[in-house]
């Protein structure tokens, strides 16, 4: 904890600033607020969903660590972004598998790949890990085998012992109505290897995710522990408003459900007073994609009203976007008592808007005094830091002289 802190601070020197105690000093609490929560593992640096990188966002900072979970052939829960494993494993470098690969459809899309459902667990552990994000390190692809859910609890309950800080786990059922198609549930496993864990209770560091709402509404039933109700959309619009095409128009179930009540609705309905209040019957709080919170708009300075390259960089990104002000979801959702951990946090340029001035210090920054719980980040260390210059502004220093 000490040797990060002094990177951190050396990181931040430039900035005139000095660091404010550990986290759990400046709350009297070893969970802090606003959460720092590793997506993925420490996405930026390491292929997604390893015990490595896992290790690695706590080390950097992280107070929870998210595996997404999706189902093996023989009910086993493993940690992948997707059931389809092509972009995220080597499988395709395996033989063995070539005639496992196949065309799945998945929440109403096809997709061509190879799909965690149709492989053991014993073969799960033959692939090893690989970075999907081509301007990310590629240096370790090849190197990490893919983990349970259980291995991920057991890696966070070893590393709450060695560094004396409670690290929670932030699992998500990722296309529960999928997986329930194809005879593997997610729920019922979940719920047990949580009970296994000794983690089934209301207070355990646990927060279960879902962008499905009857998949929260069942586990609400059948576990005690916080649950968050994910918020997505398909793009922003120039304008700053969010855009709903298919298929990140609703939660699938709503699609699957042929209700018309439902399909006349798209994810923009759980941010409305009445969505809100529907959340809170069976949820803890609400993961909104952060344009919900904080979104961003066309810089427009050739006077188009479209996004183009503003900045002159011949790029076309969110560094030619501008930011706009808060809007009055997180204090919607306080008032009914929900949390909010928006995502998802990158410190790569072109995922930032011209307001930022490259730096991803800010947009945390901007967050952070709107009022979020926590924030899911790729980068845990960069949201520490962050959120420890967030407390120097809004607390002070006690290492400060009077």
């Amino acid at each position: 904890m000490a040797l990060r802190r002094t990177l951190i601070a050396l990181v931040l020197a430039a900035l005139g600033v000095t660091l404010a105690p550990a986290s759990a000093g400046a709350h009297g609490t070893d969970q802090p607020h606003p959460l720092v929560i590793g997506h993925r593992g420490a996405a930026g640096y390491l292929p997604d969903h390893t015990l490595p990188g896992y290790a690695l966002a706590i080390r950097l900072g992280a107070d929870f660590i998210e595996p997404d979970l999706v189902s093996t052939k023989d009910g086993h829960l493993i940690a992948r972004h997707e059931p389809n494993i092509s972009a995220t494993t080597d499988v395709a470098e395996h033989p063995e598998f070539a005639d496992r690969k196949r065309t799945a459809v998945v929440d109403g899309a096809s997709e061509e790949g190879w799909f965690a459902s149709d492989f053991t667990l014993a073969e799960i552990r033959t692939l090893r890990a690989v970075q999907p994000l081509p301007e990310r390190p590629a240096q370790f692809n090849g190197r990490f085998r893919i983990p349970t859910l259980g291995e991920v609890i057991a890696l966070a309950k070893r590393y709450s012992k060695r560094y004396g800080r409670t690290i929670g786990i932030y699992p998500e059922t990722k296309h529960p109505t999928y997986h329930k198609s194809i005879g593997l549930p997610l729920e019922r496993t979940l719920v047990k290897t949580l009970d296994r864990a000794g983690l089934n209770r209301r207070r355990s560091p646990v927060f279960i995710q879902s962008f499905e709402q009857s998949n929260l509404k069942r586990l609400n039933k059948i576990t005690p522990v916080r649950l968050v109700q994910l918020i997505d959309a398909n793009d922003v619009k120039p304008d700053g408003s969010l855009d709903y095409t298919a298929p990140f128009d609703r939660p699938y179930d709503w699609t699957a459900s042929g209700r018309p009540e439902l399909l006349a609705r798209t994810f923009g309905y759980l941010t409305t007073d009445a969505g809100l209040d529907e959340v809170a019957s069976y949820a803890d709080g609400i993961g909104p994609w952060k344009p919900y919170v904080i979104s961003t708009a066309a810089v427009d300075i050739n006077g188009d009203g479209q996004v183009g390259d503003e900045n002159g960089d011949g790029l076309v990104n969110e560094g030619d976007r501008k930011v706009l002000e808060p809007t009055d979801l997180v204090e919607r959702a306080h008032a009914r008592g929900l949390l909010v951990h928006p995502y998802t946090f990158r410190n790569e340029q072109r995922r930032l808007a011209f307001d930022y001035g490259g730096n991803p210090i800010n947009e945390y920054l901007r967050f952070y005094e709107a009022g979020v719980d926590g924030l899911f980040s790729d980068f845990a260390d960069t949201a520490f830091a962050a959120r420890d210059l967030f407390w120097l502004q809004t607390e002070g220093s006690p290492d400060e002289e009077d």
